[in-house]
């Protein structure tokens, strides 16, 4: 298991720079936007995509600093009800899927998507109840799209030997776990989860739980490393579906956090521990959105708790069990 980095927050540094700073703090992968919300500053699909030159010499800079690509990176909806931004998201996603097969990345991480309530609709609708009837009767509706794309997906994706890592997202039809293994069951294999616990604990869900849950269906393609902190003042008046903006920190009830500030070490060291006995051994791919520290400041603390929480080494033979 290793610690890695998604890099939008080093945007301001070429990516050999980039490249240059994660190796000083121990890093040994990144996880790289190539379209959609992470942008592509240090990876444009473009430039790169069956361009032999580019590609050799992206590996020629891992491959200096001992690094590796855990994904490539490009949240966006494919199923939104506007067809130009529906396509355009579908655009950035294949070509991220052809990316990583010429540059032998395992993973494309993503969201789900989120469809209208119904055919006639302009905005993405996210449900979160069945009742009243109406929005039970949109949800089908969502689940029929979303797993007629997603199968074509998963065909596209297998054909190029990539694993579509999803993020279980809200306002993304898919934002728990049992909605990412319905949605694998449904589509195919090559479609299972980048997990992120940071969407999840203000969900009131049990991250190892998940991570069982989710690993006993092979389903976890991918992992995010990133913290959340409920405020439980806030959340006793107003719960945990919090509009309030994320700069507003006094009056939110959960923030995002660096690994550690939101909950502790051995939180941590349990994630890790849990996700080895599932058979996950890649990339913990930490991303950094935390408003009460900078970027840098964030990423270095991060990489110091992980340090001392992953393993380096594979498991040893149980010999106190003969």
């Amino acid at each position: 298991m290793d610690i890695g980095v998604h890099t939008p927050p080093l945007a301001d540094e070429s990516l050999e720079g980039a490249l240059s700073y994660l190796d000083e703090l121990g890093v040994s992968a990144i996880e790289p936007g190539v379209g959609g919300h992470p942008g592509q500053d240090h990876l444009p699909r473009a430039e790169y995509l069956d361009n032999d030159a580019e590609q050799q010499e992206v590996r020629n800079l891992l491959d200096e600093r001992d690094m590796r690509i855990s994904a490539l990176a490009t949240h966006n909806n494919p199923l939104h009800p506007d067809d130009e931004r529906a396509e355009r998201a579908d655009t950035e996603l294949r070509e991220a899927i052809e990316l990583a097969d010429q540059l032998d990345v395992d993973a494309v991480t993503c969201f789900s998507g989120l469809p209208a309530g119904g055919p006639n609709d302009e905005v993405p609708n996210w449900i979160t109840a069945p009742w009243p009837p109406e929005h039970d009767e949109a949800l089908e509706y969502q689940w029929e799209q979303a797993v007629a794309y997603w199968s074509d997906l998963n065909e596209y994706a297998d054909e190029h030997g990539v694993d579509i890592a999803i993020e279980m997202h809200p306002n993304m039809l898919v934002y728990e776990p049992h909605g990412m293994a319905r949605l694998r069951e449904e589509t195919g294999e090559r479609i299972g989860a980048n997990f992120d616990p940071s969407h999840l604990y203000w969900q009131g869900i049990t991250i190892t739980d998940a991570i069982r849950y989710l690993g006993e269906r092979d389903a976890i393609h991918h992992v995010h490393a990133k913290d959340t902190k409920i405020y439980d003042a806030q959340a006793r008046e107003k719960g945990v579906l919090d509009t309030t903006a994320y700069d507003d920190e006094p009056n939110r009830s959960w923030l995002f956090r660096s690994v550690g500030y939101g909950h502790g070490e051995g939180h941590w060291k349990d994630i890790v521990s849990t996700l080895r006995m599932v058979g996950y051994d890649g990339a913990l791919s930490i991303e950094h959105e935390d408003s009460l520290t900078s970027s840098r400041e964030g990423l270095e603390k991060a990489v110091d708790l992980l340090e001392r929480a992953v393993f380096e080494t594979e498991p040893g033979e149980a010999y106190w069990a003969d």
